[in-house]
């Protein structure tokens, strides 16, 4: 994950996530963990970082997110394509974070290339949880 250094400039860009529930789903800790973070300052309300499918069924059994942030290759070299098109089936919008792997049209609101870029992240954020707010 890229992280902005200049001063204002990400501040300006940080949407309010106030209230926004969103489930990471990445297996590896240090990105999951910066993300968490990232997001838990904007406000929102961050279940995971889940490393599997399994665990992040357990975190979606628990509340639906409103958002889900999935890395399509998992621990073990798991794909989450079924967690995907499970998640897309409740209503839930998802963004694919990838280093390689392409997805199907559709069945993601975005899909972010590995290294994750800060500000390409929140404006999709921002995007997606505007369009919520209008339904």
């Amino acid at each position: 994950m890229t992280l902005s250094s200049a001063p204002g400039l990400l501040e300006a860009a940080v949407p309010d996530l106030n209230g926004v529930r969103i489930l990471v789903v990445e297996d590896c800790w240090h990105v999951g963990s910066a993300v968490k973070s990232l997001l838990q300052a904007c406000g929102a309300d961050v279940a995971g970082p889940a490393a599997t499918t399994a665990a992040a069924e357990r975190l979606i059994s628990e509340q639906t997110p409103d958002v889900a942030l999935v890395d399509l290759s998992l621990r073990g070299g798991e794909r989450a394509d079924v967690l995907i098109d499970q998640l897309h089936a409740r209503g839930v919008r998802v963004i694919v974070i990838t280093g390689y792997a392409a997805l199907a049209p559709g069945k993601a609101a975005a899909i972010l290339q590995k290294p994750i870029d800060e500000a390409q992240l929140l404006e999709c954020l921002r995007s997606l949880t505007a369009q919520k707010s209008m339904r």
